[in-house]
C-alpha cells in the first residue's frame, strides 16, 4: 500500500495524465466578449480608462473598448474548464512559463482557446502525479492569435487512481 496522498477517485474523470501526448491539440469556445462584462471586470480588477468606457477606449491606442488582458486570461481559463479541465484529474499548476498579449481583445470579438501539448513527464517527487506542458492560444474571429500562455499543469495518473481505489483509499 502506498503512503503517497491521493485525490479521491471520481467516476466522472475522463482525462488523466496518460491521456495527454505531445502534439495533441484541442480547441474550445467560442466565447463572445460582452461590453458589460468587460466594464464589470475592469471596474473590479483593472480600472484603466480604456477598459472602462468606449470614449476612453477610442482615445487610446486600442481605438475602442478593449478587454483587460487579465480578463482575456480569465475567459480562456473558463473555456479550459468547460472544455475538459473539470472532467480531468487536474491537480493545479505550478505556474506560467510565459504569458503574452499579442493583440487587443475588443468588445464584440469571439474568442476560441486552442491548447497544444508540448510535452509530458511523470513528477519525480510525487509518482502519482504527471506533468503536462502546454501552449494556450486565444484566437479571435479573424483567426488572429491575441494571447499565448505556456505553462505546466499537474494531473493525477490513471494507474495511481486505480491503485488507490483498489487499496480502498
Amino acid at each position: 500500500m502506498s503512503t503517497e496522498p491521493h485525490a479521491p477517485v471520481r467516476p466522472d474523470v475522463q482525462w488523466h495524465w496518460e491521456d495527454f501526448h505531445e502534439g495533441l491539440s484541442m480547441t474550445f469556445g467560442p466565447r463572445h466578449v460582452d461590453r458589460d462584462e468587460v466594464i464589470r471586470f475592469a471596474t473590479d480588477f483593472d480600472p484603466q480608462p480604456f477598459h472602462l468606457s468606449e470614449e476612453a477606449g477610442k482615445a487610446s491606442l486600442f481605438g475602442g473598448l478593449a478587454a483587460s488582458g487579465w480578463h482575456t486570461a480569465g475567459m480562456v481559463m473558463r473555456m479550459m474548464c468547460d472544455g475538459f479541465l473539470l472532467k480531468s484529474s487536474s491537480l493545479g499548476s505550478p505556474g506560467l512559463d510565459s504569458l503574452k498579449w499579442l493583440k487587443p481583445v475588443m468588445v464584440g470579438d469571439a474568442l476560441r482557446a486552442r491548447m497544444t501539448i508540448l510535452g509530458t513527464r511523470p513528477m519525480k517527487s510525487k509518482p502519482h502525479v504527471g506533468l503536462v506542458q502546454s501552449r494556450w492560444e486565444a484566437i479571435n474571429q479573424r483567426d488572429e492569435v491575441v494571447m499565448v500562455i505556456e505553462s505546466w499543469a499537474m494531473f493525477g495518473r490513471r494507474n495511481a487512481a486505480d491503485e488507490a481505489h483498489a487499496a480502498g483509499m
